[in-house]
């Protein structure tokens, strides 16, 4: 298996209590996947912490209503110490070729053959830096790889885009640099997010009664899922009459809240949370542009606007590229074609864990495998048992999807991504195709009841052709 976040921790827990023979392979030198790299100042998830864990690990210790990074981090650690000898920390996988039989792995710590390869990589890995002209001298830094030495007090800093990671870093930038400028490409739709920090009576209360907190789990369960209507449904209306209240109540000034009013339709992109962003853009030192970062200048930025803004460290928060992942380019499969290449016209996958014509290799966290209203834990705990009930049928030969459910599936996510598929550009859609590649366009709990367990109806069993 390769990575060590979320999903390759739930997936190596499973296999450890199901007594199978595995390794994990994690590039980084710690645990924790997304939530090892993103460690910027403000750092926190946007789905309430107790639905945002395990089902079978609890954790009533969380501070607050959305964990910060760091205790995120550390409920990973704990819940991978089981499995923690099976981690080989620092190993990057470097290829990983189908013999006709098996896996063949090469990595930086030498040859690893595999029956099964289950990737657990994730989707948010590779930073996306603006490509721009011009020279910067001081430090250009991405929110994924925040460098814990960086001087902020006092600083001039510019922070490029306003997706989740910049809502979250600007008031916190705020807080300790001279002056903030921020550079929007385009506005986000914020909510609220009403997060407030757990009462010592309150996580004691979870200690000691932990029906209570399984309790918290379900109602937040059914509280998210009642928010799909909100993104892809009948109720995004009024959620975005909300989003606008929001704006509204926090951003008199009719010119920096015309600036600041999204033009794409509710849902079609992230929707955003947060409590304090826009009060700290009304702040005397900080500024908003309303415009990319179209150049660098020794000392300064360029904005679309043509205004030029004196700093001495840029903070990209500009994302991930996500509708291709690198670790595609590194397995070839039954026909000798990479998975790159297979999807040279957007990720797929039936079930979005399993590929035509790469027999035992199984995606957790891939395509249209996340959420954009609910806890993606949820989505992975499903793929992790799905893949655990399948190995059990690898014992009468390679098992490979077939091309004709696979491309059922795939039609069938189509059909039902037309919210994110029309009326705005965002990072769900695959440009080579105009599909919708990572979101699943229905609830978890579907999700589940579809895919908790593996069908061994849509796959047929490869002839092993040996090495």
């Amino acid at each position: 298996m390769v990575g060590a976040g979320f999903a390759g921790v739930a997936m190596a827990r499973r296999l450890a209590a199901a007594d199978e023979s595995f390794v994990v392979l994690e590039r980084r030198p710690g645990i924790g996947g997304t939530w090892h790299d993103n460690r910027y100042p403000g750092v926190a998830c946007d789905v309430p912490a107790h639905l945002y864990g395990y089902s079978d690990i609890a954790h009533p210790g969380f501070s607050r209503v959305f964990a910060p990074g760091s205790e995120i981090l550390e409920y990973l650690q704990d819940a991978a110490a089981p499995v923690a000898d099976r981690i080989m920390l620092s190993t990057r996988l470097e290829s990983a070729d189908w013999d006709g039989s098996g896996w063949r792995l090469t990595t930086s710590r030498g040859p690893v053959e595999a029956e099964v390869l289950v990737m657990a990589a994730g989707r948010l890995t590779e930073p996306r830096l603006p490509e721009v002209p011009g020279t910067f001298d001081g430090p250009v830094v991405h929110t994924a790889r925040w460098d814990d030495d960086l001087d902020l007090d006092g600083a001039r800093v510019a922070v490029v885009g306003t997706g989740a990671s910049g809502v979250q870093i600007v008031p916190e930038l705020a807080r300790r640099a001279e002056s903030v400028v921020v550079l929007q490409r385009s506005a986000p739709f914020i909510l609220p997010k009403g997060d407030r920090a757990y009462a010592e009576a309150e996580i004691a209360l979870f200690e000691r009664q932990p029906d209570r907190l399984a309790g918290l789990r379900a109602d937040l369960m059914r509280e998210t899922e009642e928010v799909f209507a909100q993104r892809a449904g009948d109720g995004r209306a009024e959620a975005r009459a909300r989003a606008l209240d929001h704006l509204a109540a926090q951003v008199p000034d009719p010119v920096l809240r015309a600036a600041l009013t999204p033009d794409h339709e509710f849902g079609c992109k992230r929707v955003l949370f947060s409590d304090d962003f826009y009060s700290t853009l009304r702040m005397p030192h900080v500024r908003h542009v309303s415009g990319a970062l179209t150049a660098y200048e020794p000392g300064a930025v360029i904005a679309a606007d043509r205004s030029r803004h004196e700093v001495d460290v840029v903070v990209a928060a500009t994302g991930f590229h996500t509708t291709r992942q690198p670790y595609a380019e590194l397995i070839t499969g039954r026909d000798g074609i990479s998975l790159d290449q297979y999807w040279s016209q957007g990720m797929r996958a039936y079930a979005s864990t399993a590929v035509h014509g790469f027999p035992n290799l199984f995606v957790l966290d891939g395509p249209n495998a996340t959420l954009a209203h609910n806890s993606a834990v949820l989505m992975i705990e499903a793929q992790a048992d799905y893949v655990a009930s399948a190995l059990p049928w690898t014992a009468h030969g390679p098992l490979e999807v077939s091309a004709e459910a696979e491309q059922r599936y795939i039609d069938e996510l189509q059909e039902r991504s037309t919210v994110w598929t029309s009326g705005c550009h965002n990072w769900y859609v695959d440009e080579r195709s105009g599909r919708q590649v990572l979101l699943w366009p229905g609830k978890a709990q579907e999700f589940r009841d579809r895919f908790g367990c593996f069908d061994p109806a849509p796959f047929g069993v490869v002839e092993s052709t040996g090495a």
